[in-house]
């Protein structure tokens, strides 16, 4: 099995002013990228990677920062399965920050139908929040490079989300035919 390459940016940006450097914080999270430590994150090897960190790059300099871009395998076995823990640590966090929304919709849901709230207005703010739960999880899994263990339980508990609306939706309709 051929090691994994990875591209190693380590930088080094002034304090001040702080939102420019919680700024590229947000964009290397927003890649995907994992830290091993303040100013030091990996990305697993692809050329679109290497396009956003060479752009990062100028980012950086132009902050006043300094930084070091690097291609680097794992020194052994033991090393790259840290390193792809992590990944899958970070994306699990954010599939359980997603289940957790999943549950506030079945709730949501649960409540509408318990007091009959059987409108187009709530079956259309209903489809919308599900929508963002889809978009949400596109995003994580767009981010998923090793495969976390929440992704699959994640995919079903939305298709879960939407069975539930569907069956929302039914009982609209069918109010919405008793009512003509």
């Amino acid at each position: 099995m051929d090691a994994i390459k990875w591209l190693l940016l380590t930088y080094k940006v002034p304090a001040e002013p702080s939102s420019k450097r919680l700024a590229l914080w947000r964009r290397l999270k927003g890649l995907g990228a994992v830290y091993l430590q303040n100013g030091v994150c990996v990305l697993p090897k692809t050329d679109e990677h290497v396009r956003r960190l060479k752009v990062l790059e100028n980012d950086i300099a132009a902050m006043e920062g300094d930084c070091v871009l690097l291609e680097t395998i794992a020194l052994d076995r033991r090393q790259e399965d840290k390193v792809v823990n992590r990944f899958k640590a970070d994306r699990d966090e954010q599939y359980g920050e997603l289940l957790g929304r999943c549950r506030d919709f079945e709730t949501e849901i649960a409540k509408e139908i318990a007091i009959q709230k059987f409108t187009y207005a709530e079956l259309d703010e209903e489809e919308t929040d599900l929508k963002k739960l889809e978009a949400w999880f596109d995003k994580i899994r767009k981010l998923d490079f090793y495969d976390a263990p929440l992704a699959a339980t994640a995919a079903e508990r939305l298709r879960a989300c939407k069975a539930l609306l569907d069956g929302y939706a039914q009982m609209v309709y069918d109010a919405h035919e008793e009512n003509r």
